[in-house]
């Protein structure tokens, strides 16, 4: 008889061994299973991350876009500025060589005039000379 519970108590180590390696299992399942609960939530925040990174690219690409558009803008004001002024400056050359024909026409009138004061004072000279002889 004594022998049966010896038996019976290497069965009940054999069960209780076989419930450990049973709940150990558990352990590694639940294990595993947190594992790749966090591995999809890595991989969901990596998601997550390039979805941000994407959407900071587009900013980045569209505040270039706008950066480009905004250089090309005062380009172009810079450009009918100087156009304007090429243009102004051309307007004061035609004005100053408007004066200096203003200025040729003048001094030819004077001229004109002088030489008609000469022709009328030698004529004036002659009638003098005429009238006295």
């Amino acid at each position: 008889m004594p022998d049966k519970p010896l038996k019976q108590r290497e069965r009940e180590r054999e069960r209780e061994r076989e419930r450990e390696r049973e709940r150990e299992r558990e352990r590694e399942r639940e294990t595993e299973t947190e594992t790749e609960t966090e591995r999809e939530r890595e991989r969901e925040r990596e998601k997550d991350r390039q979805r941000q990174r994407e959407t900071e690219r587009e900013r980045e690409t569209e505040r270039e876009t706008d950066r480009d558009r905004d250089r090309q803008r005062q380009r172009q004001r810079q450009t009918e500025r100087e156009r304007e002024r090429e243009r102004e400056r051309e307007r004061e050359r035609e004005r100053e060589r408007e004066r200096e024909r203003e200025r040729k026409r003048e001094k030819e009138r004077d001229r004109e005039r002088q030489r008609q004061r000469e022709t009328e004072r030698q004529r004036e000279t002659e009638r003098e000379i005429y009238w006295s002889s």
